[in-house]
């Protein structure tokens, strides 16, 4: 952190395709070794072949997965007097579409046996149905913050 002036938040260009500054952030995301369109294509094919699926524009569909992934509340570690608590805290909504995002993107890393496209356009859609590894693991993190609930009064970090 810088003891003098503010941190700009950059924020990238919006993506050709839909236009969506958050759709781009994933690409960036899925990018590997610098090599976007191979990420762009990845990515424009799950979301056509998820929105196939669920008869709902690929934005949109793309939209309400990431909505239904983000999660409200997490928890952050908090040391006080030698002991160290987990203390739940609202979580902001720039870190609430990218820990969406990442959860996403190592759902889909982490099945096996199909194309990678396939694979994220199958964890897109159990994000956008409410189910899947993703999901659990949102509700594991509400979970966690609700069982440290009574840590909360330690508040603000």
């Amino acid at each position: 952190m810088p003891r003098r002036g503010k941190i700009v938040k950059r924020i990238p260009p919006p993506d050709p395709r839909y236009n969506s500054i958050a759709v781009q952030q994933f690409i960036n995301k899925v990018m590997q070794r610098g090599k976007k369109s191979v990420a762009e294509r990845i990515v424009y094919q799950a979301m056509d072949l998820a929105s196939e699926r669920a008869k709902r524009t690929p934005l949109e569909v793309f939209e309400q997965a990431l909505r239904n992934a983000s999660p409200t509340i997490e928890v952050k570690p908090k040391r006080v007097g030698g002991a160290t608590y987990q203390v739940p805290v609202e979580v902001k909504s720039d870190r609430r579409a990218t820990l969406a995002m990442r959860w996403i993107l190592n759902a889909a890393r982490s099945r096996s046996g199909k194309p990678m496209y396939e694979r994220l356009a199958a964890e897109l859609m159990d994000a956008y149905n409410n189910t899947g590894s993703t999901i659990k693991r949102k509700e594991d993190v509400h979970k966690m913050a609700e069982a440290n609930r009574a840590f909360a009064h330690y508040g603000r970090l």
